[in-house]
């Protein structure tokens, strides 16, 4: 008995220091963030941040990443726009309609699309839409995020509507609905929270990408767009291109947006976790 009563706790100390080397790193980036983001923020002001242009390279000034903050929302606006839709579609092909051979070769498409490089797709896009298009423009950089999103949205979507008990579906055919219907009026009702919170973590994958903008958003960090044709910033891309800068300016900027992005992070999180809580089929 003592040695089964050593051997566990061996166990949960070796568990807890695994744990702790795995928390330490990312409390340390996290911490590092704050504190540099913070020194930017509270230098140029928060509202000036949050609504000013970056500053001009080799300029002393801080300034702002209001045009990143716009881009990225016209380019998560935009890729959620283009990929809940087809998730949606997809993932009721996929489960509703399992036995047919287009459902299997979703399912088999949408678990390949996740393996492809980021920055593969942005050359997709890029070839596709960018040169016919004439330019980079917020439009070619929303299409690159829903192809990104796509097979996890769809993933995401799948294990909503699996989660249906088939006694719901039952009941539906027992009342004449047609296989379509039963999954548009009671599958999708029942599963409605759920998928809302697969959407919202599905905006998060969107929020956070970098590659398939490269070649698709035109980095347009100084202005702000006026149409989706229009070359747009994101913070993704304002955080890799000014980290890599050799004006201080421009990396103190760098370090603010990355706060601005943490705490979008954590606000969606935190809207995933009291989602969750509300799920309930």
């Amino acid at each position: 008995m003592d040695r089964d009563r050593a051997i566990d706790s061996l166990f949960k100390a070796l568990c807890c220091t695994l744990a702790f080397l795995g928390i330490v790193p990312v409390l340390h980036m996290l911490i590092t963030v704050a504190v540099r983001g913070s020194e930017t923020i509270a230098r140029v002001g928060l509202l000036r941040f949050l609504t000013d242009v970056p500053p001009a390279p080799g300029s002393s000034e801080l300034g702002g990443i209001g045009p990143a903050i716009v881009g990225t929302a016209m380019l998560v606006a935009i890729s959620m726009c283009i990929g809940v839709p087809l998730s949606l579609a997809l993932a009721i092909l996929a489960v509703e309609f399992s036995e047919s051979p287009i459902s299997r070769a979703v399912r088999f498409l949408a678990r390949t699309l996740v393996g492809i490089p980021t920055i593969a797709v942005s050359m997709i896009v890029y070839l596709l839409v960018v040169i016919p298009l004439g330019g980079a423009s917020a439009l070619a950089g929303g299409i690159a995020l829903a192809i990104v999103l796509l097979p996890y949205a769809t993933t995401y979507i799948e294990t909503c509507l699996e989660s249906v008990p088939k006694e719901y579906r039952e009941a539906g055919f027992a009342l004449g609905m047609k296989r379509l219907t039963v999954a548009l009026r009671v599958v999708l009702a029942m599963a409605r929270k759920c998928i809302a919170v697969s959407i919202v973590i599905s905006a998060a994958r969107a929020l956070g990408e970098t590659a398939p903008l490269l070649f698709t958003a035109g980095s347009a960090h100084y202005s702000y767009p006026s149409s989706l044709l229009d070359p747009v910033s994101s913070i993704t891309l304002l955080i890799f291109e000014f980290g890599l800068s050799p004006f201080k300016p421009l990396i103190d900027t760098a370090w603010g947006a990355a706060l601005v992005l943490t705490l979008a992070y954590l606000l969606v999180l935190l809207g995933v976790k009291l989602g969750v809580k509300g799920v309930e089929l």
